[in-house]
């Protein structure tokens, strides 16, 4: 079974390796959309794959550092492409949620980044 929870948060940012002239080297922000993917069997007792307020229990402190920040000031994400940010939350999230399958950065409704740690 595979159940998801998102989240979201507010962000700025600029690409510092984008090419000259690239529009996302300059500062710029976005309302960032974040998926937790759990994968796992459905626990008989609880009737869950994971609890989705311990799941949000855990994600709270990285929500925290993120929301209404300077992402490029974050250590681990002085270049915060939503690829960099998937893995930079894999990275941070893994060791809590043990059954986390992928992370998903939507920048936008329609760009988004997916890592599943390979």
């Amino acid at each position: 079974m595979r159940i998801s929870q998102a989240f979201r948060f507010e962000a700025a940012h600029h690409l510092p390796n984008a090419g000259e002239g690239h529009r996302c080297r300059e500062f710029h922000g976005h309302s960032y959309r974040v998926e937790l993917r759990l994968d796992g069997p459905v626990d008989p007792i609880t009737g869950f794959v994971a609890d989705f307020f311990a799941i949000e229990s855990a994600f709270r402190p990285l929500l925290d550092r993120l929301d209404h920040r300077y992402l490029n000031k974050i250590e681990g994400l002085e270049n915060p492409t939503a690829e960099n940010i998937a893995k930079w939350i894999w990275r941070q999230m893994k060791p809590e949620l043990a059954l986390l399958s992928s992370v998903i950065i939507f920048e936008t409704p329609d760009c988004w980044a997916e890592y599943d740690g390979s």
